[in-house]
């Protein structure tokens, strides 16, 4: 039989950087991220016999979500602002847009920030690491419609947001 330590520390050398980034994208903050993920990643080593033999992955962000979202409610939804790229320009700015302009990370990252928490998580989920949608549903321990409708509704306001994207976005769903 295998160690359990050695087991859960592979796993999380194997599986941090990716969970960190999806962590980052979901609280729009890295130093939130961080903190988010270390947590998670702690409650799981008190569970990891358990969890282990079905999907640690799911665990850790169903715990970092749920605390993404009671840390919201604790602290109200204060957004850092960190330092902004010269040249760069707010999201949704009623300026007129170029329907050829490159849309940056940047761009999707702030578009990102705009949504709700749930909303944000379900994209990252679906978008960013690639869970279907009844895979999203059990990580987050809500039905497929909720999935959808919150993905939807997501991909909305993004247009919204993001106009110069929104053939890119209506794309991307499509081919979901």
């Amino acid at each position: 039989m295998s160690d359990p330590d050695q087991s859960y520390a592979d796993y999380v050398r194997a599986r941090q950087a990716a969970l960190l980034r999806s962590a980052a994208l979901i609280t729009g903050d890295p130093h939130r991220a961080q903190d988010l993920l270390q947590d998670a990643l702690i409650k799981l080593a008190t569970r990891w016999e358990r969890v282990s033999q079905g999907s640690p992955d799911a665990y850790v962000r169903r715990v970092m979500y749920r605390d993404n979202i009671s840390a919201w409610r604790r602290h109200g939804r204060e957004v850092p602002v960190g330092d902004v790229a010269e040249g760069a320009r707010p999201v949704g700015a009623n300026d007129p847009v170029d329907p050829s302009a490159r849309v940056t990370g940047l761009d999707v990252r702030r578009g990102l920030l705009e949504l709700t928490d749930k909303q944000r998580t379900v994209l990252v989920l679906r978008y960013y690491d690639d869970l279907s949608e009844t895979q999203i549903a059990d990580t987050l321990g809500v039905s497929r419609g909720t999935v959808k409708s919150q993905a939807h509704a997501a991909l909305g306001r993004l247009r919204q947001l993001l106009p110069q994207a929104a053939d890119a976005l209506v794309g991307t769903e499509e081919a979901r």
